[in-house]
């Protein structure tokens, strides 16, 4: 099994080598490949390391399925480059997310829309993934109606120059390369560009994918997203309006019996999610469930999740190892 890592220099690049290990994914080669700036670079993987290459050393290799977390335009580039060479690409850009005919894929909610002949298949937001996660155990059960999301995001989901800044102005060294405002001691109610309707990509993107990936266009969702301080691990307010009501005990007993779902809800012990406990974990965390009695059939809670995991590397390496169990790699 040859497994390339495209982006492998980069942090979600550097947690796919961490899961792929953790999770003992049978590599029997890994290729790790970035830009031509990384030349000269090496990756260490199960205590040994392997050298940086380039794209065309990469496809000639002939990896089985390459992981790729280069952003946007190297994924729509490059990506149909290694699938004509016969090897399944798992994108974690959102270059591909929203095309018709690419599978948008959480494993735990729609693993089985994939098939023998996707070789291409996208990895969706990361706050999306910790969302749907527990939407679509309660969306069967109670059909979803509407969502409300504010998300309170860390600054690794924009990179390590944004970790690196956070730091240095915690440090009293002032720094604003990477957001428009200072960061440290604030929030900035923006992530990625604004969109002509006033909302900005992300939220567009929550907005958009959540419907793909649950395969139901009628459910409506509107969300604020919002950079927080925090250095992983992004956390979201969630209202959730069913079509039909529920008991609080319930919505409990069908999360906890949710695989990759933990719950944290116990108010009389200050217990809930929070990002630093999150982080370095697999699973989305849930918990403040209690009832809007704003508005009928109407819940309230509150969702956790290590971004640059499940969010992002640990989704990816969960969807190759679904292809592998499937014998198509």
């Amino acid at each position: 099994m040859k497994v390339a890592i495209v982006g492998a220099t980069g942090l979600v690049g550097s947690k796919m080598l961490q899961v792929l290990e953790e999770r003992n994914f049978p590599v029997s080669q890994l290729i790790p490949v970035a830009s031509e700036r990384s030349t000269g670079k090496s990756v260490t993987f199960k205590g040994k390391d392997y050298p940086v290459v380039s794209v065309a050393a990469a496809i000639a290799m002939q990896p089985a399925v390459a992981l790729f977390s280069a952003g946007g335009e190297p994924s729509l580039e490059l990506a149909p480059l290694f699938a004509a060479a016969g090897c399944r690409v798992i994108d974690n850009s959102s270059a591909w997310r929203m095309h018709n005919d690419i599978k948008l894929v959480v494993p735990e909610v729609n693993g089985h829309v994939l098939s023998a002949n996707d070789m291409i298949i996208a990895n969706p937001n990361c706050s999306t993934i910790q969302m749907v996660m527990v939407l679509q155990p309660l969306h069967k059960k109670y059909g979803i109606k509407r969502v409300v999301v504010s998300t309170y995001q860390s600054v690794s989901g924009t990179g390590m120059k944004a970790v690196e800044e956070l730091m240095a102005q915690r440090n009293g060294q002032e720094s604003n390369s990477v957001y428009p405002h200072r960061i440290d001691l604030n929030v900035i109610p923006q992530i990625d560009v604004f969109q002509d309707n006033g909302y900005t990509k992300e939220e567009m993107k929550m907005t958009l994918e959540t419907c793909k990936i649950m395969g139901d266009d009628t459910i409506k969702v509107t969300a604020t997203t919002v950079r927080v301080p925090v250095t992983a691990g992004h956390s979201e307010s969630v209202n959730i309006e069913f079509e039909t009501d529920f008991y609080e005990s319930d919505i409990k007993e069908i999360l906890s019996n949710t695989s990759g779902i933990v719950v944290v809800d116990n108010p009389a012990m200050n217990a809930y999610p929070m990002p630093i406990d999150a982080e370095g974990k697999d699973e989305v965390f849930v918990g403040r469930i209690r009832r809007d009695y704003s508005q009928a059939k109407t819940l309230n809670c509150w969702i956790v999740a290590d971004n640059l995991r499940k969010g992002a590397a640990t989704n990816a390496v969960q969807i190759a190892k679904y292809l592998h169990n499937q014998g198509w790699i």
